[in-house]
């Protein structure tokens, strides 16, 4: 990575983030959600379908990701960006399953780094509330800003963009050792695979205990796996006779809803 892309991806990791200064719409709820930092690291560094195809698991696996009152067991924007970053830098010449595996790792890596710095936040946040105050019993309210945005953002981005440089820094120092596909010993790279496709499959598990609520609806799930895996039908050709069996189910429902009412 160079320095411009480093930067950059710095500073989504600081954009994605609660509280940031493009908001919590734009910002933790859109550009903080796996999908979306994925396609973004895959423009600045190039590689827009690599990091889609890494980029779908994490969004499955962290759909579940909360916190709960002020606990943050992982901090999203961090563990994707880093994650995905890692992954593209370190994957060349490894398979999808090994890449996903490696985004997993460093994704673990970059959630750490972002815990850690959470909490740092918090601390350097406290001292904001006497400035605040102090403006209150004074009156001064358009003063108010200035703890409540300027100072806030300020300890924001410098826990966020910050450590970020650094991570993404020691990163593109060490891929520049030497190949890293050749670096690591081939129980590795299978380890990378399998646990890649594990992190897929279990994603795929919980965004099913999601969707699938009465037992009734697994034999919908079934009917259109077996359409794709045995009758080779493409994803769009299932979702359209999905649509043409809905419509005859609602005629068929309400024809003997009408003949009952009679």
């Amino acid at each position: 990575m160079g320095i411009s892309q480093i930067i950059l991806i710095a500073l989504f990791v600081y954009l994605g983030s609660i509280g940031s200064i493009v908001g919590n719409t734009i910002g933790w709820y859109t550009l903080g959600r796996p999908l979306v930092a994925s396609f973004v690291v895959g423009i600045i560094l190039g590689d827009v379908q690599t990091a889609m195809l890494v980029g779908i698991p994490l969004q499955i696996m962290y759909m579940g990701n909360v916190t709960p009152g002020g606990a943050v067991a992982w901090d999203l924007a961090y563990a994707t960006y880093i994650g995905v970053a890692g992954a593209l830098v370190f994957g060349k010449g490894l398979g999808t399953t090994e890449i996903i595996g490696l985004a997993v790792v460093f994704a673990g890596i970059g959630g750490l780094v972002g815990q850690i710095m959470w909490n740092v936040s918090y601390v350097l946040n406290l001292p904001l509330n006497r400035i605040a105050n102090k403006y209150a019993e004074a009156g001064e309210a358009k003063k108010m800003y200035i703890p409540n945005l300027v100072l806030g953002q300020l300890i924001g981005f410098a826990c966020r963009f910050i450590p970020a440089v650094i991570v993404l820094t020691s990163m593109t120092a060490a891929s520049g050792q030497a190949d890293f596909a050749t670096l690591i010993p081939g129980w590795i790279t299978t380890a990378l695979g399998v646990f890649g496709g594990m992190m897929a499959s279990l994603g795929m598990g919980i965004i099913l205990s999601f969707l699938l609520k009465e037992k009734y609806q697994w034999a919908i799930f079934l009917s259109g796996f077996i359409l794709v895996t045995y009758f080779n039908l493409s994803t769009m050709a299932v979702a359209v006779v999905a649509i043409l069996v809905s419509i005859m189910y609602y005629v068929a429902i309400s024809n003997l809803a009408t003949k009952r009412g009679e």
